[in-house]
């Protein structure tokens, strides 16, 4: 069968990928930026990837006429705490009106769970999203998800986040909501079991495992999990706005997510009962169990995706291939280069740059500028990396997005998502033994111009360091 798949490059469809592509389905990816689709980490003749842009109308007509079933997997919850509804009913319109146009015989929408009287902004934006495409000349399928859990989900990475660096947590009250959480790899079952399944035709269901608990609960027992003691106390005077404000410092998700988490954490998401999970024969995994799980994943080097693939910041929407030009005129720039004897060894000790493995040299400024990038609204440095050793276009890499990443041209290429007066890239290639760095900045107006000399004296401690420990091979 002949599948679109939308939201190619997002956490829940990179791990539905390969499972449609094991079931022998020909699957069209649609993505922003074809760049950011490494087309090599799939061995199938099987797949097809297409340049979509969901809010432009236009960009829709590449789509093939003769799909028999599409994914709507596009979320834009943190794009923008402003405009994230408008985007996304403008993005279901002209998916509808598009699928309109084809052969489709069904669309799998995955939703939240949306039980509640009083819906966060989230949630009423994904029920929107809903009826939009519910009124398309196909039979629509969705399905309600709570909290997802999996190595590299948002959930899962500020839970950890909570849990392994606070052992007494002063906390907000929503903390005593209660919700049904989901392992990811049972949302990918679910997604992939209703496929055609004509029972499964215009209905809806509500996905979730089989414990509902409070998210202190599911902090205290993802502590029992890593063996850690920790002391929760749950205060009443948090107002939403401090609450986004402690989530956003301690854990390694934006602001903007974090106020969308918040307000969406306020409201109970628990599934109304049905049966879908036997009759797909689909065996139910516990909390404890989906973390055990994820940290497999991590142990083992296998973290499919992550949340923070998606794409972030408005410089970025314009997409990678136009970041990959470096500009030259107006910019400023570090320039180092260092005599290396063993350019394999390099390349691996770049291609591990960040994350835990740090930037090889004052690590402890590289933490305080990311300290003070959090202050300032930033990603900060806490996103880290989702593979020590392995990086592809469009991985995020602590407060840098990997823009472009050849070991054959040895030759990667960063661009910064931190908070800056102007534009940063950062560089590293290998030609004839010889290892250069180079750091460009263009900046925006007198105050990044003030913003790059007054950092200067750190460049020599900080890339001049970093060049001489890349270069150096033990």
């Amino acid at each position: 069968m002949k599948i679109l798949l939308t939201g190619a490059t997002g956490y829940i469809a990179k791990r539905l990928l390969p499972v449609l592509l094991a079931e022998g389905h020909e699957v069209v990816c649609c993505v922003r930026d074809r760049k950011r689709f490494d087309v090599t980490r799939f061995a199938s003749g099987n797949l097809k990837v297409i340049e979509v842009n969901f809010l432009d109308k236009a960009s829709l007509v590449g789509i093939p006429n003769n799909i028999d079933a599409a994914y709507y997997l596009i979320h834009s919850m943190s794009a923008s705490t402003g405009d994230f509804e408008s985007m996304e009913r403008t993005s279901a319109l002209n998916f509808r009106d598009r699928m309109n146009e084809t052969a489709v015989r069904q669309v799998i929408y995955l939703s939240g769970i949306v039980n509640n009287d009083t819906l966060s902004r989230h949630l009423s934006s994904r029920k929107t999203v809903e009826d939009v495409l519910s009124t398309g000349n196909y039979s629509l399928t969705v399905l309600r998800a709570g909290i997802i859990l999996g190595s590299g989900s948002a959930s899962f990475e500020i839970i950890r986040d909570l849990v392994e660096k606070l052992p007494v947590m002063i906390t907000p009250r929503w903390l005593n909501t209660r919700s049904q959480p989901i392992a990811v790899q049972n949302v990918t079952e679910y997604l992939n079991g209703v496929l055609l399944r004509e029972d499964t035709f215009g209905m809806s269901f509500d996905i979730g495992g089989p414990d509902i608990l409070t998210y202190k609960e599911m902090l205290l027992r993802f502590a029992g999990v890593r063996k850690l003691k920790r002391h929760i106390f749950v205060v009443p005077v948090m107002t939403p706005k401090l609450s986004s404000y402690w989530l956003y410092f301690v854990t390694s998700t934006s602001y903007k997510l974090a106020v969308n988490l918040v307000d969406s954490m306020k409201v109970e998401v628990i599934c109304r009962e049905n049966d879908l999970h036997k009759k797909l024969g689909i065996n139910l995994i516990g909390f404890e169990d989906s973390i055990r799980m994820a940290f497999d994943r991590i142990e083992q080097q296998e973290v499919i995706s992550s949340w923070t693939d998606a794409l972030s910041g408005p410089l970025l929407e314009r997409g990678i291939s136009d970041l990959i030009r470096v500009p030259v005129y107006g910019c400023l720039f570090d320039k180092r280069n260092a005599v290396i004897s063993d350019e394999e060894a390099v390349i691996n000790k770049i291609w591990a740059i960040g994350g835990k493995t740090g930037w090889y040299h004052a690590n402890w400024l590289w933490g305080l500028r990311g300290f003070l990038d959090k202050l300032s609204g930033g990603v900060g440095l806490r996103r880290g990396r989702k593979n020590s050793s392995d990086i592809s276009p469009g991985d995020a890499l602590d407060f840098w997005r990997v823009i472009y990443a050849d070991r054959k041209e040895k030759r990667l290429l960063l661009y910064a998502e931190m908070k800056l007066p102007g534009e940063a890239w950062l560089e590293f290639r290998i030609e004839d033994k010889t290892l250069f760095q180079t750091a460009t900045f263009r900046p925006l107006g007198l105050w990044g111009r003030i913003y790059w000399y007054s950092i200067l004296p750190f460049h020599a401690i900080v890339f001049g360091g970093m060049i001489k420990k890349l270069s150096q091979v033990q």
